[in-house]
């Protein structure tokens, strides 16, 4: 039901901590599709170590927007959504990630140039607001509230994939 913004969905998150932390293996479901999407440029020496750098790279971004958006939750005073919240943001990830994979596969297979490419954007945006829309709904906030989660998000991401790029190469 979150797959096609419908705010129901959430009844199926107790907003409990057994759920929000049973929640985080939605990030091992999504791990290969993330390792799979990056961008392999190092030599076959440097293999073990862009592996490494990756994986850290998605377990700080994943660990590090759940922490940070606790904080901000706090901060907004809605704390106490907040299990929900992490969630139903964590299986929506998968959705994203799947999302990614279906609407890149013609570009992947076709040799992925211009139109092909796409499927990419169209996941990306997709991905964007459905995170927005499981903030919005699930925290109960503003349109404007919900943007600034998203932000953190894609801040942290920014955040960490510039540092990993600077271990990965030097």
């Amino acid at each position: 039901m979150l797959a096609r913004g419908r705010a129901a969905g959430l009844a199926a998150f107790e907003n409990t901590l057994p759920v929000a932390a049973y929640s985080f293996r939605a990030a091992a479901i999504c791990l290969p599709i993330f390792l799979f999407f990056k961008e392999q440029t190092s030599t076959p020496e440097d293999v073990v170590l862009t592996l490494l750098v990756d994986f850290l790279l998605f377990a700080a971004s994943w660990a590090g927007f759940a922490l940070a958006s606790l904080s901000l939750a706090k901060a907004l005073g809605v704390a106490d959504r907040w299990p929900r919240f992490i969630a139903a943001w964590n299986w929506s990830a998968v959705l994203q990630y799947l999302a990614l994979t279906v609407l890149s596969l013609p570009g992947l297979l076709l040799g992925g140039s211009g139109l092909l490419d796409l499927g990419g954007l169209l996941a990306l945006f997709y991905a964007l607001w459905l995170e927005w829309f499981v903030a919005r709904h699930a925290l109960r906030l503003s349109p404007r509230g919900a943007a600034g989660f998203v932000a953190l998000d894609v801040g942290i991401a920014v955040f960490l994939g510039g540092f990993a790029a600077r271990v990965a190469s030097g």
